[in-house]
């Protein structure tokens, strides 16, 4: 199916409390190579940091999305009342790289759904870099052997493809939306593609607590994630995968020095902190995923 170019794009931005960062994003958009039609809507969930003062210099579109606390709900208010027929999302604390809209608009003249890259050099230091594994820019996302995914940081979708699915669903409030999401679209029939030279400098959790809140999240989502998916296909993890973890976790804890760990404090908390989310998660949803 070609789709050919859009006629106007609605960038979408679920923004919290992020006054501090949101500058930064705007700008970048604001450097786009695209020179089709572009609305930008800041969805603003129930900021108290002062974030509509400090996006009223931009050409974007407020949204007060404070009815609902979390991004879904944000991203699914901005989609309803965007005027583009193709619809771009990207996270108000990351930079869109030039290229971003030209990169995600010229796959999906062939697809339906763009999934973008991440690159993590551009906004954090080489000691958070280290707590993360991120994926290739080139590899797609795939979750677990199932299905690609898009990052809820950066991809695109055609409007009746997302509409046609409902959007976002709000009840994943933990992590896993994106996902959830992505499924959702393939199940019904849409393409998925990714789009590898659509980048955003994605900025990673920069405190030992923050990244331990975000893991344990994660880890929440995914089972979740499992529950809802496991009847259309996708696959349990492989006990081998919690025993790796388990033992990593116990074996290479930040308790026993750097030089015989060779794991970093902050990698050992997102493994800590994911693994303590799947128990979590298995237990509220009654499956096993950890």
């Amino acid at each position: 199916m070609t789709r050919g170019r859009p006629r106007s794009v609605s960038v979408v931005i679920a923004a919290h409390n992020a006054a501090h960062t949101i500058g930064t994003q705007l700008t970048a958009l604001a450097e786009q190579t695209y020179d089709g039609d572009v609305e930008i809507l800041v969805c603003d969930n129930g900021s108290t940091d002062g974030l509509k003062t400090a996006v009223s210099g931009h050409p974007v579109r407020y949204v007060d999305a404070s009815g609902r606390q979390g991004a879904s709900f944000a991203r699914n208010t901005g989609a309803r009342i965007a005027s583009g027929d193709f619809l771009a999302f990207c996270d108000a604390d990351d930079a869109v790289h030039p290229d971003w809209l030209q990169e995600l608009t010229a796959a999906a003249r062939h697809h339906d759904v763009v999934s973008g890259a991440l690159e993590t050099r551009s906004l954090n230091s080489a000691t958070v870099q280290r707590w993360r594994t991120m994926i290739d820019p080139d590899t797609p996302y795939e979750w677990w052997n199932y299905l690609p995914v898009v990052c809820g940081a950066n991809f695109g979708v055609w409007r009746d493809a997302y509409t046609s699915v409902g959007g976002f669903d709000e009840s994943y409030d933990r992590g896993a939306e994106d996902a959830d999401l992505s499924f959702r679209l393939q199940l019904a029939g849409w393409t998925l593609t990714h789009a590898p030279r659509a980048l955003v400098a994605y900025r990673l959790r920069d405190t030992e607590i923050g990244l331990w809140r975000q893991s344990v999240m994660c880890g929440e989502g995914d089972a979740m994630l499992y529950s809802d998916y496991r009847h259309y296909g996708m696959p349990r993890k492989p006990v081998i995968a919690l025993i790796d973890v388990t033992l990593l976790v116990l074996l290479r804890n930040p308790l026993l020095p750097t030089f015989i760990t060779r794991l970093s404090r902050g990698r050992w908390i997102f493994y800590a902190g994911n693994l303590l989310g799947r128990i979590k998660g298995s237990l509220k949803h009654r499956v096993f995923w950890v």
